[in-house]
């Protein structure tokens, strides 16, 4: 080999770098009689191996030259290898190096410990109210969390245990300044990017990196004291196993062992998991007082009673008219989806949704920075038809998932920006444009545009010579809601199937791969390094994201037509929360801890999707729901709604020949010459002015909220004062103080960390 083995016995083992080889294979001795085919493949073949041998030895010049540079640039280094096959390489940053990245990184450095709230809201809700709070529990080894500073060498003896050289820093940051290492290392030419360990995986010189787990997650087979369990056990076995599902999340235990932008996620996952309880119960109230005020449905009992008194016009070109009450069973379950309660619930959601977004815009900071929030947080036929094609609609939605993020990924590395938040912030932003086309665009179809082009008996529209679609018996809400079921719900059914699944079965795989190199490693016990990299590597938390942002679209946007959207959403995400924890304890190889100041630019998309949920419900309230027909038919003609089907229904004109049949009726506000009647005038100006007068008033009421909910607590405001104060206590003068990183301002510590 080009470099030196040095030795990290004794010292913790801060990442892996791991590379297989794979031994050459035996090229078949040339026999007689052989024709020229066999001839032919055989050089083909020697081509092929000589390429192939080509690639191998350059790959391996990349990788000595690759270790030699981290060698060089002080890491220590540990050379393990099983049956010349499978080759890990342990690596670990001295005290010397530590030091300096600290400080090139701007690390956090300790100055003084400070209390831990005792309680949460939710917990200090219980406590006045003498309620028993069944979501608490206790967590051993609660990590302390302290007042710091930027990290500053000169000023060493000021921080908390600097004298303790061994623990000082901890795992997580030792992890990341190892791993900023591996990344700026040069293996190649610069000037072509061979540059990271990052771009060695892509090529093949490296099979993984990782840094290693804390020991294993099982629970060891005799008595052992809580407080002797390793972080791993300890996060499996309070947070990451089903039984759990009721209690809160160890956040500070998440951050110290996964870092800040794992644990932000799954506070802000908890946060909105907790927020869901309340939507979900106003929602299944609604439903429920559907169901129970459904015999009061006046419309639904003219159409179930009326017999052959409605002859309908034909639904397409090749249909048969038929009888209104034909179509009772489904004007009855319409109700359910479509009564004032429905109304109410819209208005609800808007309000919800961006209360949701105030308050977790205000605690995100506490629980990133300074750890204080823990959260847990014939009508039959053409119904089967529209249900059969909403799965069909829901695989290939799946389907083109996968196609608009491969371009996607492909689009942002033409663009070729210049950092990596620049990258993740225009993939991410991309994706979800392009997955709210692929999974909004058909429930956006029949909520606005499906029957609205349809014209009247005679003068049908259409398109490429084809009548255009009208909805279905039942209405286009019914058949808006059946979609909304059907795509949300398989959704997440399929998701949580995956995220089980896929896991097990790349581990299986892999597990099977080394299969033989454990065996030729007879009895011996796998070390830590060996069963880490069995694992599945991390595939960070982009897809977490977008699963449940799309979901918070499905909750928002279309509430008014599935009030029961919350109460899925919120079964769903308590087995999500699950799912991933299990995921990251159990089946991913440890991440490198990332520090993040907030969700980036998931917020901002948040934000868009509950001001675009105002505007569609307001237009789905408006222009798809009979709630404002029905207001203004309560208004001019009869409050009880006695006669209110007739007044929806229209007369064909004379010119329309069924006289097979007589003359037949549609669903309009049109005279018997097709013309628009002063009724349809009427309600399109109720309908916009219904559309003016609920946006201004829910955004109204939303800058209220805005405005009465600070983005800084006030407590976080007097802890942040505090660390200022300590800072510049600790390093003594106006210019160190700049080494004070605001947590609220990350542009004045980069600013500072590039001087």
């Amino acid at each position: 080999m080009l470099y030196i083995s040095y030795s990290v016995y004794g010292c913790v083992s801060d990442y892996v770098l791991v590379w297989e080889i794979k031994s050459r294979r035996k090229r078949r001795a040339r026999g007689k009689g052989r024709g020229e085919a066999e001839d032919e493949e055989e050089l083909q073949a020697a081509q092929e191996e000589s390429r192939s041998e080509k690639r191998k030895a350059q790959l391996a010049r990349w990788r000595d030259r690759f270790i030699q540079n981290i060698q060089s640039a002080g890491l220590l280094l540990e050379k393990v290898h099983a049956k010349k096959t499978i080759h890990y390489l342990k690596l670990s940053a001295p005290w010397d190096v530590l030091v300096y990245y600290a400080e090139e990184l701007c690390l956090r450095a300790p100055l003084q410990a400070q209390p831990h709230p005792d309680f949460n809201t939710s917990a200090r809700v219980l406590q006045k109210l003498w309620v028993p709070n069944v979501m608490a529990d206790f967590v051993p080894n609660r990590p302390v969390d302290y007042y710091t500073c930027a990290f500053r060498k000169s000023k060493m003896e000021k921080f908390l245990g600097s004298e303790d050289h061994q623990n000082y820093f901890s795992i997580t940051q030792r992890h990341r300044i190892v791993y900023e290492i591996l990344a700026r290392t040069v293996y190649g030419k610069r000037k072509h990017a061979e540059v990271g360990a990052a771009r060695l995986l892509n090529e093949g010189a490296f099979k993984a990196a990782f840094p290693l787990h804390e020991g294993p997650f099982e629970l060891p087979d005799y008595e052992i004291s809580p407080d002797q369990l390793n972080k791993r056990q300890i996060l499996y076995h309070y947070w990451a196993r089903w039984s759990k599902w009721y209690k809160y999340q160890p956040l500070d235990h998440i951050r110290e062992y996964f870092g800040e932008k794992i644990a932000l996620y799954f506070a802000w996952l908890g946060f909105y998991t907790a927020w869901l309880l309340p939507a979900a119960i106003v929602g299944t109230f609604v439903f429920v007082s559907g169901i129970m005020t459904m015999g009061s449905n006046t419309p639904a009992k003219e159409i179930c009673e009326s017999g052959g008194h409605y002859l309908m016009c034909p639904l397409c070109e090749t249909c048969k008219p038929w009888n209104m009450s034909d179509i009772c069973p489904m004007a009855q379950v319409g109700y359910l989806f479509d009564h004032p309660g429905t109304v109410f619930f819209s208005v609800f959601m808007s309000f919800w949704a961006v209360t949701f977004l105030e308050y977790w815009k205000q605690l995100s900071p506490e629980s990133l920075d300074l750890s204080v929030m823990m959260y847990e947080t014939g009508s039959s036929a053409g119904n089967i038809a529209n249900i059969s094609s909403s799965m069909v609609n829901l695989a290939l939605i799946l389907l083109m998932g996968q196609v608009y993020t491969a371009l996607a990924e492909q689009l942002t590395k033409w663009e070729m920006h210049r950092t990596q938040t620049q990258y993740e912030d225009a993939f991410t932003f991309k994706v979800f444009i392009f997955q709210f086309v692929n999974f909004y665009s058909s429930p956006f179809y029949v909520a606005f545009f499906k029957g609205r082009f349809v014209g009247y008996p005679g003068h049908y529209g259409t398109l490429f010579g084809m009548r255009n679609e009208d909805c279905g018996p039942g209405g286009c809400l019914i058949e808006l809601a059946e979609q909304l079921f059907i795509i949300m719900i398989g959704k997440q059914l399929i998701n949580n199937v995956q995220e089980f699944v896929i896991p097990k079965v790349k581990a299986w795989r892999q597990k099977k791969a080394l299969a033989s190199v454990k065996k030729a490693q007879g009895g011996l016990e796998p070390q830590r390094w060996e069963q880490d990299y069995e694992l599945v590597a991390c595939e960070g938390l982009f897809d977490e994201y977008l699963e449940i942002v799309l979901q918070f679209g499905f909750i928002t946007i279309f509430v008014a037509a599935f009030p029961l959207a919350p109460l899925f959403a919120l079964l769903n995400n308590w087995a999500e929360v699950r799912l991933d924890a299990h995921k990251f304890v159990c089946e991913y190889r440890r991440p490198v801890a990332e520090r993040a100041q907030n969700i980036g630019v998931w917020f901002i998309i948040l934000e868009a999707l509950s001001h675009v949920s105002v505007i569609v419900n307001a237009f789905l309230i408006a222009f798809t729901s009979d709630f404002l027909p029905r207001l203004l038919y309560r208004y001019k003609f009869n409050s009880d709604l006695h006669g209110y089907v007739n007044f929806t229904l229209a007369y064909a004109p004379p010119s329309y020949n069924y006289s097979s049949h007589g003359m037949c009726r549609y669903k309009a506000f049109r005279d018997e010459n097709g013309s628009y009647t002063l009724v349809y005038w009427e309600l399109l100006a109720v309908r916009l002015g219904f559309i003016i007068a609920f946006e201004h008033v829910v955004f109204s009421v939303l800058r209220v909220i805005d405005w009465m909910v600070p983005d800084v607590p006030e407590s976080l405001e007097l802890k942040v004062k505090r660390e200022r104060y300590l800072a510049k206590q600790a390093l003594a003068d106006n210019q160190e103080a700049l080494l004070v990183s605001d947590s609220f301002n990350p542009k004045a510590q980069r600013s500072y960390c590039r001087q």
